[in-house]
């Protein structure tokens, strides 16, 4: 039975807890906004309809198919079948009845995972229909991703805390974890790729596991995030050789790691999310302007050009850079609303991102009337592809 089939199949049947179908150049210490980005066309953008309510926290492309999960503040991961033309529609809904920051997909597709506030681990088996929930923390989860790990179960899931550990656990076993290593701080944000666990806690700190190695420990020593405010994500390289981190000053960072490169120029921070806003008029040409400092909420990316990557801010904005080129690439029209989350599919032609209201500006500036959208962008081969020169 196909995908879609299974869920439908199970729509009647679940009615409770669970629902189901319901750069110029940036240098390393003083980087500049590069000229040579290019404007990038939102006219064939389309926007998903769909039943949520509050913002999205965040979204996960299935790594086998076109179907999309979307983690939201109204306590439901969505779960949405994209076709070629990027319509989309609902197939399935997990419901926690608690807000849900993170969500994911298991390697194969089967199983959609969802956790939040409720301290739970949320899952919807894609072939069965079957929805299950176990109590994982004992403060609310802030990121959770299925790994792979050497002579282990297929399906193991990471959970980063609040209550400053992260666990692991077997899908087919949740009565207690595999492992539990305590962090520096609270889990902020979590990520995973080839082998590599990159968890970014509160107090700046970035803490690394060695999947291949030794899942039990931290990779060498606990390093400090090389931006200087609080940190808000961070990614993992597709290759597993580095990551990237965005804070709440507008800067994004690129750690590669020595081992893997002697180069150390591989290594720098820039600025990306901020505006200088205009002098007055009739001002002095040396009066001090004033700048718009706005949080980076998510980084990407991309699958197959993989030193292409996109940053989205609360500012409304979404650029796309390249790493080795030390350039920007793209600058998307800026949007509404905050960018509260973003995610290239699994071949890189679909990049979706979410607006809504991300408590950047406090609760004065929230609204009833604020925008809240899921878009799916086409991505065009010049908006990826690096260039070469």
């Amino acid at each position: 039975m196909s995908l879609v089939a299974a869920w439908a199949a199970q729509q009647a049947g679940l009615d409770k807890g669970f629902q189901l179908a319901n750069m110029s150049s940036f240098k390393s210490k003083t980087p500049s906004l590069p000229s040579q980005a290019v404007g990038a066309s939102v006219d064939r953008d389309q926007a998903v309809t769909s039943n949520v309510t509050d913002t999205i926290s965040t979204l996960r492309w299935s790594p086998v198919a076109s179907y999309l999960a979307a983690s939201s503040w109204d306590g439901k991961v969505h779960i949405y079948d994209v076709a070629n033309d990027l319509t989309a529609k609902g197939v399935g809904v997990i419901d926690a009845g608690s807000p849900l920051f993170t969500c994911d997909w298991n390697q194969d597709g089967t199983i959609v995972a969802g956790a939040g506030a409720g301290k739970k681990v949320y899952l919807l088996s894609a072939a069965t229909g079957q929805a299950t929930s176990f109590i994982a923390h004992d403060a609310p989860i802030r990121s959770l991703r299925f790994v792979k790990v050497p002579n282990a179960p297929l399906d193991i899931i990471v959970t980063g805390s609040w209550d400053k550990t992260v666990r692991y656990w077997d899908v087919r076993n949740t009565g207690s974890p595999l492992a539990t290593l305590t962090c520096k701080e609270r889990v902020y944000s979590m990520d995973t790729a080839d082998g590599l666990l990159v968890i970014a806690t509160a107090d700046r700190h970035i803490q690394l596991v060695d999947l291949k190695a030794d899942p039990n420990n931290f990779k060498n020593s606990t390093t400090n995030d090389p931006l200087k405010h609080q940190t808000q994500v961070v990614t993992a390289f597709p290759d597993g050789k580095g990551y990237a981190v965005g804070s709440i000053e507008g800067r994004a960072g690129i750690k590669m790691f020595p081992e893997t490169s002697s180069d150390k120029s591989h290594s720098f921070t820039f600025r990306c999310h901020r505006h200088e806003a205009p002098a007055p008029k009739g001002a002095a040409k040396d009066v001090t302007k004033t700048v718009d400092v706005w949080a980076v909420n998510d980084i990407n990316f991309h699958p197959v050009h993989t030193s292409i990557f996109a940053t989205a801010g609360s500012d409304g904005c979404i650029y796309f850079w390249d790493r080795l080129a030390h350039a920007r690439f793209y600058t998307f029209p800026r949007r509404e609303g905050a960018i509260s989350a973003s995610a290239f599919s699994r071949d890189g032609r679909v990049f979706a991102y979410a607006v809504g209201y991300d408590w950047a500006m406090g609760y004065a500036k929230n609204s009833p009337t604020y925008p809240l959208k899921l878009m799916l962008h086409p991505v065009a081969d010049e908006e990826v592809k690096p260039r070469k020169g």
